[in-house]
């Protein structure tokens, strides 16, 4: 027993403190407010549970805690059946049935008739709690994420050939007319251009040198489209070539460029002298992708998130290899900082641009934090 014990409190070194009187007090009174703050584990068992979880109280003598359920299971325990510690919540699982709902029926109901009273019959919840929920864990509202979807949607199809026409109620659009009403918010030019390649489209861009090498920064009239990282100039001028195949494309000097402010700022947030790199972005994603590259814009300096963190964080611990991907599609470096995300084992993993360039990354913006910390 007490080597058990002990072999736990080993791995819950890194587990940030807590009030453990108030916790086991949290455990006998089941107490489900609790539920979002921490979860137990019974070392006779080796099962961890919610607090609120129905199943017989433990001795007091047997319960470790834990601020997640990646660290109970990192500990060596395995999750409870009956509360499923490891799965969403009750709401959040209601906002996934919205979600689903709203994935599956694209096609054949236009956005008027998705309501948010039909979502609610759909969810399990009142129309009010739904919207709220949504917000809170998708990051969209149902009528921002059906847009969203609408756009993903359009945009494969278009990309695979169809005509604007068939494009356009295939993604759920009652019309065309409404495509056209906001295809230029929602693709940064006409379905038509689109699937062109992005023909009358005009694309800057720089390329510089950096510490981590060649730095290519790209922009239309509305913001950033890329930002990439590598060895070789003209490797980064083909990548951009075949992301817009059909755009125009002009390379300017750093120096007198209308990006020269833009190239600044991200050029100093690599070399380590300055701490973020706030940049209107033009960069096409789903909602998703959104979702995972905000969460990561809000890692404090010099810190890093495993990607079952980072799931978690947005609402949907279950989407671990969803957050993996839309970290390696990120096509702004520094801007969207991916570099932040991590293994669970606390390895480096991916890194579209070279590990060495994200470890070196990370050495830099952690100087950075503890120059301003001591």
């Amino acid at each position: 027993m007490k080597r058990a014990l002990m072999a736990v409190r080993n791995r819950m070194e890194e587990d940030p403190p807590m009030n453990e009187a108030v916790a086991w007090e949290s455990v006998l009174h089941r107490d489900p407010s609790a539920d979002d703050r921490f979860l137990y584990g019974v070392t006779t068992t080796g099962i961890y549970c919610r607090p609120s979880c129905p199943s017989r109280r433990p001795k007091r003598n047997n319960v470790a805690f834990f601020s997640s359920a990646e660290a109970a299971e990192r500990a060596g325990f395995r999750a409870c059946q009956r509360c499923r510690p490891n799965r969403a919540k009750s709401s959040n699982r209601a906002v996934e049935r919205a979600r689903d709902y709203i994935d599956t029926h694209l096609g054949d109901l236009s956005e008027e008739r998705i309501t948010l009273e039909l979502l609610g019959e759909a969810s399990g919840l009142s129309p009010h709690h739904l919207q709220r929920k949504f917000k809170d864990v998708m990051g969209l509202t149902p009528a921002q994420y059906i847009r969203a979807r609408k756009s993903e949607r359009l945009k494969g199809e278009l990309k695979r050939g169809e005509t604007v026409s068939r494009a356009t109620f295939g993604a759920g659009y009652g019309s065309s007319s409404r495509v056209y009403g906001t295809a230029d918010a929602q693709l940064g030019m006409t379905p038509a251009t689109y699937r062109r390649g992005g023909v009358g489209v005009h694309i800057d861009y720089v390329i510089a040198k950096t510490s981590l090498g060649a730095l290519l920064v790209a922009a239309t009239e509305r913001g950033v489209c890329a930002v990439t990282l590598g060895d070789d100039a003209s490797a980064l001028e083909l990548a951009l070539a075949e992301e817009y195949p059909a755009a125009t494309r002009t390379r300017a000097a750093a120096q007198s460029s209308s990006l020269a402010s833009w190239v600044e700022e991200i050029v100093a947030t690599l070399d380590g002298s300055s701490t973020r790199a706030d940049i209107p972005l033009d960069v096409r994603a789903s909602a998703f992708q959104w979702k995972v590259w905000r969460e990561l814009q809000r890692i404090p300096l010099g810190e890093t998130r495993s990607y079952s963190e980072i799931a978690s964080a947005i609402g949907l611990p279950r989407a671990v290899r969803a957050v993996a991907g839309a970290c390696a599609n990120n096509r702004v470096a520094v801007v969207v900082p991916c570099h932040r995300a991590v293994r669970l084992d606390g390895g480096l993993g991916g890194y579209r641009w070279g590990l060495e360039r994200k470890k070196k990354l990370l050495e830099k913006e952690r100087m950075i934090r503890d120059k301003h910390t001591s």
